[in-house]
């Protein structure tokens, strides 16, 4: 438990509760950086997965639930720099962590505006994520998390805050996900992560362009014209690109292995835009609606088995960012513990 003196601020609200949904980052398009600005991310919000966080005043700063060390790290931080009184804080649900669906980002941006709308403090997502340093490569859960739908960031510049969004949509509601994880493995994270970007070799500047031709000119129009094939065929023609130069880092093209085999499998039985999020190993492949993914899903379930160390997912795009709640205490706790037991997916206490 760690201590803090309670300030004479008295806290604006009884609990705040935030549940903000996971995000798929779904690859770059300038590694090379020749413009000024690098890597430029494509990314979602996904419906199903999600983190929920609940927020009490309190005389002594806590944190209870999954990923709590985690969350009071966060917490001890954002704390003194918003120079708030302490808080109790319950993480009711939460995301996977180091799979590549950006738990560390939800979960600091949650705590950080959480503690903000508690105490009455105006500050922004965008300005926890400065505190937390969130975005350092990608915007994409920033983004997710102030709106939802599909984003696409302008990339980093020689600014230090997260790079801008620069287009952002609804996904269409009809399509779905067929999310592929492997419950066995994790992607690069922290100092290893850092180490295999230095050592990464530099990415050619026509290979950046075609990148962002492929974007701008197939991709997001497919997107607003709700062209399935259209946009399936440049995600995978990205993906395989910024996969293949990641392969040093990261043993090939896709972190895992069994994912790589599940999601061919996806993709010989009908899915698109087949690809990985961030560094994995969770993989993704997209439907065309509800009964398509339920088909695909329950067949790759069958496919490769209970003890295949996978597990497949359909969800939906999340269209909204994250929600914030005020209300009784009390009915808030029980209501965060009743979510805690319906959805543990793949989630580590």
């Amino acid at each position: 438990m760690v201590r803090m003196t309670k300030k004479s601020m008295p806290p604006r609200r009884t609990h705040v509760v935030i549940q903000a949904p996971a995000r798929l980052h779904m690859g770059f398009v300038d590694l090379n950086g020749g413009l000024g600005r690098r890597y430029g991310s494509l990314g979602v919000g996904l419906r199903d997965l999600y983190t929920r966080v609940v927020i009490t005043p309190a005389s002594d700063l806590s944190a209870a639930g999954f990923e709590a060390e985690r969350t009071l790290g966060y917490a001890l931080d954002l704390c003194r720099r918003l120079q708030v009184p302490p808080a109790a804080i319950e993480v009711a649900q939460t995301v996977p962590a180091h799979v590549g669906l950006g738990s560390g980002t939800q979960l600091a941006l949650a705590v950080g505006v959480g503690l903000a709308r508690l105490y009455g403090l105006p500050i922004s997502a965008r300005g926890i994520a400065r505190f937390t340093e969130r975005g350092a490569r990608s915007g994409v859960g920033l983004a997710v998390f102030e709106q939802g739908g599909f984003a696409l960031d302008g990339g980093r510049g020689r600014h230090d805050d997260a790079p801008p969004v620069i287009f952002q949509a609804a996904f269409p509601e009809a399509w779905r996900f067929i999310l592929v994880l492997d419950t066995d493995a994790h992607g690069l994270h922290g100092p290893e992560e850092l180490s295999a970007f230095e050592r990464l070799p530099a990415f050619p500047a026509e290979r950046a362009g075609h990148l962002c031709r492929l974007a701008l000119m197939q991709l997001l129009p497919a997107l607003m014209e709700q062209d399935l094939p259209g946009f399936g065929a440049a995600l995978t023609e990205l993906q395989q690109i910024v996969g293949d130069h990641f392969a040093p880092a990261q043993g090939g093209r896709f972190t895992s292995r069994r994912v790589a085999q599940a999601l061919a499998w996806l993709e010989r039985a009908g899915a698109t835009g087949i690809g990985q999020s961030s560094w994995g190993p969770t993989g993704f492949a997209i439907a065309g609606d509800p009964a398509q993914a339920a088909q695909l899903s329950a067949g790759a379930e069958r496919e490769f088995g209970a003890q295949s160390g996978l597990r497949f997912l359909a969800t939906a795009a999340a269209n909204h960012g994250a929600a914030v709640q005020f209300g009784d205490a009390r009915a808030a706790h029980l209501d965060s513990t009743v979510g805690m037991a319906r959805r543990r997916i793949g989630a580590r206490t």
